[in-house]
């Protein structure tokens, strides 16, 4: 019986293929090695100009340099051991991580800033008094917190209808030359300066009431000038950005146009709508120019947006900051505590916000 082997295939060496993506890889640890590196070569150096020049050493500058040093850096290790690819990945992360610290860096430090001088004044007498024949010590600021929320809340009576009405008609009904006339004038409103719209509704209300009235209504409507097209343009993404399926489905089962847009388009970019919204208020409530000029500023409490002068939180910042008495600590201390009031307002204003969008937003779940 005669067996039959297979012959024997030659082996042939072939060529590994190189890979750009897997030819190395640094590290896990490796950027934060090369990150202290970095911020140790800026600290030496800056340490022996501080001890040159006889001055103090500046860490701000240090680790500003360090991460400017790091970005180089981390690209030319990557680039030796892991290839080009991933080189330029690194390069573009350090890129954009560098722009969202260098972001938060005033973010965090102005906080911190508001809440360490803010706190010396943030007590009940500051909430529940004004500066009403108050001079040096003492005083608080419960008439400008009144007046801001007034003039504020009115101001968003006012924009809100108009600007979620304009941007239901540029989407829903608007086309041709007048829809583009509205959209270029909005687009022009947004960039106007916040003390232009403060002349506009001193002058408009000069005209009924006479030169030199300065009333709570006046400053709302400066403010509602302001908010009526940020709220236009961010309400009008909002409702671009509902499928035409859902339009189509109401049209099909006979719903009326206008019953649709209620019922089926604003329900459902209601959450977008409303951070809109709370977006325009951010905007106009730390606005001081145009209530200066529009609601002016007083010392006494007043709960009437039709007669006399308001007082409002940013003015009174303004005011406690450029009028300082004796001893003007206590000036200071009330502005940085009518700072802090401002921010935390806009803060619950965001959180009040997040909740409307949560609980009004559709559900599309059984």
């Amino acid at each position: 019986m005669t067996m039959t082997t297979k012959p024997e295939t030659p082996t042939s060496t072939a060529t590994p293929i190189e890979n750009s993506l897997t030819a190395g890889r640094l590290p896990r640890p490796a950027p934060w090695i090369i990150l202290g590196a970095a911020i140790a070569v800026s600290t030496a150096i800056f340490g022996v100009m501080a001890l040159a020049d006889g001055a103090g050493f500046n860490w701000g500058a240090a680790l500003l340099v360090g991460a400017l040093l790091y970005i180089p850096a981390i690209w030319l290790f990557s680039m030796l051991v892991e290839g080009r690819r991933r080189a330029m990945d690194r390069l573009v992360t350090a890129l954009v991580t560098g722009a969202f610290v260098l972001a938060m860096i005033p973010l965090i430090s102005l906080t911190i800033t508001v809440i360490t001088y803010g706190l010396n004044r943030f007590d009940a007498e500051f909430f529940t008094s004004s500066m009403r024949n108050v001079t040096g010590e003492g005083g608080g600021a419960l008439h400008a917190i009144v007046g801001t929320l007034l003039m504020t809340g009115t101001a968003a009576i006012i924009s809100i209808p108009i600007g979620l009405m304009t941007s239901v008609y540029l989407v829903e009904y608007g086309r041709g030359q007048l829809a583009r006339g509205i959209t270029f004038l909005v687009d022009v409103m947004t960039g106007i300066p916040s003390i232009v719209a403060g002349l506009f509704a001193y002058a408009l209300f000069s005209i009924f009431l006479g030169p030199g009235t300065r009333t709570g209504i006046a400053g709302a409507v400066a403010l509602a000038v302001l908010m009526i097209p940020v709220v236009v343009r961010s309400s009008e993404e909002m409702l671009r950005l509902v499928p035409n399926e859902l339009r189509e489905a109401s049209f099909a089962l006979g719903v009326p146009k206008w019953l649709t847009i209620v019922k089926v388009v604003l329900p459902t970019s209601i959450a977008g709508i409303t951070t809109g919204v709370m977006l325009s208020i951010a905007r106009v409530i730390g606005e001081t120019a145009p209530l200066l000029i529009a609601a002016g500023f007083t010392q006494s409490m007043n709960w009437n947006l039709f007669d006399g002068r308001m007082s409002s939180l940013p003015v009174f910042v303004y005011t406690q900051y450029a009028n300082q008495g004796n001893p003007p600590e206590a000036y200071l201390d009330r502005a940085w505590a009518a700072a802090l009031t401002l921010i935390l307002i806009v803060m619950a204003l965001n959180l009040i916000a997040r909740l409307v969008a949560r609980f009004f937003a559709p559900k599309f779940g059984r």
